[in-house]
């Protein structure tokens, strides 16, 4: 894949190992065999990424009971990760890719942003829902944060 390649429906997620705050590791290989609403938001603790992360987790017994996981991801360190978490009493999963070349880099959501004349490096608010064979089944790129959540439950319902 070239670096500008971006993974659309029915390419594979990229199986790329992130942190969870508790030192652990999460990959989409963990949820072999069951669909997964990836998504992927700028920075922990500010207004649309925990509107956004709150949202999810108020949703996750409805995406339990479709039998759908939910993961939701950033650069952030697994501390800043925490404290967004406990701040916040998120009961989705979040996990860190930190790293150059990990899964943020892999579907593209890193890049190049520009705001109030300023470029810079930052993620493209984005979701991926992902099959139980591990293939994406839908994407939203550019997310906006209103309903996003309860739009990506009703694509998971349809898998």
């Amino acid at each position: 894949m070239t670096e500008t390649a971006r993974p659309d429906v029915g390419d594979p997620f990229p199986d790329i190992a992130m942190e969870r705050p508790d030192g652990s590791t999460v990959s989409i290989s963990d949820y072999a065999g069951k669909p997964v609403a990836v998504f992927f938001y700028p920075k922990a603790n500010t207004p649309g990424c925990t509107t956004e992360a709150k949202d999810f987790s108020q949703l996750l017994p409805e995406f339990e009971k479709a039998g759908v996981a939910v993961l939701g991801a950033s650069k952030d360190m697994p501390a800043a990760q925490q404290k967004f978490i406990d701040k916040h009493e998120l009961t989705v999963t979040i996990a860190s890719d930190p790293v150059e070349e990990g899964v943020t880099d892999a579907l593209g959501v890193w890049t190049e942003k520009k705001n109030y004349g300023r470029t810079y490096m930052g993620i493209e608010r984005s979701t991926f829902l992902v099959d139980a064979d591990g293939k994406i089944a839908q994407v939203w790129r550019k997310v906006r944060v209103k309903e996003h959540a309860a739009k990506v439950l009703e694509a998971a319902k349809a898998l």
